[in-house]
Parts: structure tokens; C-alpha cells; sequence
């Protein structure tokens, strides 16, 4: 490539770059800018739709499909061919405008799901599938930034309006941002509207039990307990074992092998009854965490000989073991805003413990706790001292971001039971060692 030829494709990509920073930080179209846009877009072979931030990514892949294979891996560190750089730059370009420019006004069902879409190929082009971007090492800010731009345009959602129709509703996709605006306002809703909005929060916790459900039964299997004989049947007959110490009893004149002993694999598992107190923060920080481990409480009591309590709290406590079963029942119980007061949720949980040495209470809060850090603190560690397995969880959300109280976030760590923070694997990896 000439020298002439790079320092042109240099300012066509400044070109694209400025348009693409005036549409998202002005609300004036810049006449020069889109004409020389289009010129350069033409003289690329790119449809002009690719300018309009009005046409879904999601719909310009469905008229030029060729495109498609272009969107994957657009933004990732990897080889491209010389001379691409401006092409790369247009699509880039339509893939952040797109997403990161969601204006202002009122928004309606079908614009939330559009850009639910595009967003999912923004994350194609991150290298990662549609809502993967969020359990991506390294990419915990952009996933909390999308969060944040979802949240808002759902607030911006005529939502009991939506609702109340059926033909509007299902156009909703359930996500962490509904489901959250469902929560909190599904006392003002009644009739259609929240038999709608039951559904949608049916589908979700569905969807996230299913995801949620594997991670347990991949880790929560428990070790082999050598205590316990191996039963004597051929399925559990471990034949390598059983040659080789059976070999001083081979024949040379026979060409066989006398076996005079079998041995079998040990296959029985540690199965100790076990009892799991979870705590949750309802207070408004702490949504996410709520709905995610009122789901994983639901999974951990299906499993045999765990026997799983549940307690939410604000400025009071309740206690929902009777529906643990069923987080979707539990989250329609639950009552999302307001303060924290957790010495009062120690005061319901603390009667719960019978067995301390075979007791894990799990305790989800950022533990802002106005001026009552001191009883709640003297409360755990009284928990902690006498044997039972405490963890305290800052966050347990779909992206990994959490915000602790620094003098409990040091208290815990002085203990010797440092707040886990990240995503809700870390806390099922937790579990899971304490229950085998």
C-alpha cells in the first residue's frame, strides 16, 4: 500500500469516527459529515442503511446476510487483512451508534427488543454470544454500562401500558432490567397487566434455573467416601485392579490368569446432611442478587439432605422457607426498596442454627448498614465463632459488579472469611465444597 493511499484511508476513518462521535454527543446532524459518509460507505460496497441509525443491526443482517460474517469478531484483537481498516470502521461505527446512542422520550416494545438485539451483536462483535459479554474476564465495565443503558430504557417504557396489552407484551424478552421495573411496581398492576407480568417473571426465572441448575449438578456431586465397602456387583467390578493383583497367579503352563480375588470401585458418595441459612439484602442496591439467590436457594433444597432456609430483609425480616422451593412465589412475596436493618434478620436466622459444624448461612448484602454496622458485625462473628460456615457475598449479579462496605469488607477479611464478590459461580463453587 502506498503512503498516499494509508494517509487516505486515515482520514476516511476519522470521517466515520467524527460522524459517529456528533451523533452520539449532539443531537444536530452534521451535513458535511453524512455526505462524505456516504461517499465513503458507497465507495466501499456497503449498503447505505448502514447510516441510518434508525435500521437495527439485527435487521441489516436479515437484507444483506453477507454482512453477518463481518459483525462476528468485528472488535477483537485478531489478524485482518491490510487495507480494511475503513470498512471495519463503518461497521464498528454502526454497531456503537446503535447501541450506545438510545436518545431520549418514551420507548415502546418493540424499540427495547431492537436493541436488545443489536446489543447481542455488539457482544458477536466483542467475540462473545449475546448476553455472554457479562461473564467475560476483563469486560465487567462494559457489561455493567450495558446494564445500565437496558435499565433506562425500560424505565423510559410505558410498562403497565405494555402490559395491559397482550399483543405488546409479547414482544418483551424478560431480562434482569424488567424483571427488576416488574418487581417493584407489580402492586400498581392487577387484571391482564399482571397476569402478563407473571408470565414474563415465570419465564425468567425458568430460563435462569436452567443455567443455574447445571452449574450445581456439574459441582455437586461430593467426594468418594472410602469408608463405605464397595458394593459387590460386575457393574462396580474394577477389571485393571483386579489383573494386577491377581498376577502371581498366572499360569505359564496354563496360559491363564487364576483369579482368586475380585475387586470392586467405591462408588458411595458423602452424603452429610447438611442445613443452608441464605440471608438476602431486599434493600433497592441489591435486585439482581435477590433474584439470582432466591433461584439458587430454590436449586440447592431440591438436592437430597440439604435442608435450605431463606430469609429476606429491608428494615424488617421475613422468612420464606415455605416457598424455597418456588422463587418464582418467592419473589412475588418480596418487597424490593427501602433500608437495611440486618441485626434483625440475625435475630430470625440465628434460631435456625441447630448444628453449627454442619451449618453454612450464606449472607448477600453490601452491608451499608446506618450505624448499626457494629450489631450486625458482633452478630456474625458470634455465628462464625461457634462453628458455623459463614460467607458473606457482596454480589452475586449477571455482571460481576458489586459495591461492599470497606470497614465490613476488612472486618471479614480479619476474620478469615473474606466477602466473595464476582459472579454467582463463585458462590455455587463455595457451596459445593461444603456440601460434599
Amino acid at each position: 500500500m502506498t503512503e498516499s493511499q494509508t494517509a487516505s484511508d486515515e482520514t476516511r476513518r476519522q470521517v466515520l469516527y467524527w460522524r459517529l462521535l456528533s451523533r452520539l454527543f449532539g443531537t444536530d446532524e452534521q451535513p458535511t459529515l453524512e455526505r462524505a459518509s456516504v461517499a465513503i460507505v458507497d465507495d466501499l460496497g456497503l449498503p447505505p442503511a448502514l447510516l441510518d441509525p434508525g435500521i437495527s443491526v439485527d435487521n441489516l443482517v436479515q437484507r444483506f446476510p453477507g454482512l453477518a460474517a463481518e459483525f462476528e469478531g468485528l472488535m477483537t484483537e485478531q489478524d485482518h487483512e491490510e487495507g480494511d481498516e475503513v470498512r471495519r470502521a463503518a461497521l464498528v461505527s454502526k454497531l456503537l451508534l446503535n447501541v450506545f446512542a438510545t436518545g431520549s422520550g418514551n420507548v415502546t416494545a418493540g424499540q427495547l427488543e431492537a436493541w436488545k438485539q443489536d446489543a447481542g451483536w455488539f457482544e458477536r462483535g466483542m467475540g462473545c454470544e449475546p448476553g455472554g459479554l457479562r461473564h467475560s474476564p476483563g469486560n465487567e465495565e462494559l457489561a455493567k454500562l450495558l446494564a445500565g443503558l437496558e435499565g433506562d430504557l425500560v424505565k423510559r417504557m410505558h410498562l403497565r401500558e405494555v402490559l395491559a396489552d397482550p399483543a405488546l407484551a409479547r414482544q418483551l424478552t424478560p431480562s434482569m432490567s424488567l424483571i427488576e421495573q416488574l418487581l417493584r411496581d407489580k402492586s400498581n398492576l392487577s387484571g391482564v397487566a399482571l397476569a402478563n407480568a407473571k408470565s414474563l417473571i415465570r419465564r425468567y426465572v425458568d430460563e435462569v434455573a436452567e443455567v443455574l441448575r447445571t452449574q450445581v449438578e456439574q459441582t455437586s456431586a461430593g467426594v468418594i467416601d472410602r469408608s463405605v465397602p464397595p458394593k459387590r456387583v460386575f457393574r462396580n467390578l474394577d477389571i485393571e485392579r483386579t489383573i494386577w493383583k491377581n498376577l502371581t497367579n498366572w499360569s505359564p503352563e496354563d496360559q491363564r490368569l487364576y483369579v482368586d480375588r475380585l475387586y470392586y470401585r467405591q462408588t458411595a458418595r458423602r452424603t452429610t446432611p447438611a442445613r443452608l441459612i441464605v440471608v438476602v439484602d431486599q434493600s433497592g442496591s441489591m435486585v439482581d442478587s435477590m433474584v439470582n439467590c432466591t433461584i439458587l436457594a430454590s436449586i440447592f433444597a431440591g438436592l437430597p439432605k440439604v435442608d435450605v432456609h431463606l430469609i429476606a430483609y429491608d428494615t424488617r425480616a421475613i422468612d420464606l422457607t415455605p416457598w424455597v422451593h418456588d422463587p418464582f412465589e418467592v419473589l412475588l412475596r418480596t418487597k424490593l426498596g427501602g433500608g437495611n436493618d440486618g441485626p434483625v434478620a440475625m435475630a430470625m436466622a440465628r434460631p435456625k442454627i441447630a448444628d453449627p459444624r454442619n451449618t453454612v448461612m450464606v449472607w448477600i448484602s453490601d452491608f451499608y448498614e446506618f450505624d448499626r454496622s457494629q450489631p450486625l458485625y458482633d452478630g456474625i462473628e458470634a455465628v462464625y465463632r461457634s462453628g458455623v460456615k459463614f460467607i458473606p457475598v457482596g454480589s452475586v449479579n449477571s455482571s460481576g459488579q458489586e459495591s461492599v462496605d470497606p470497614w465490613f469488607r476488612k472486618k471479614f477479611k480479619d476474620l478469615g472469611t473474606p466477602v466473595i464478590s464476582g459472579h454467582i459461580r463463585k458462590l455455587v463453587f463455595e457451596l459445593k465444597n461444603f456440601l460434599a
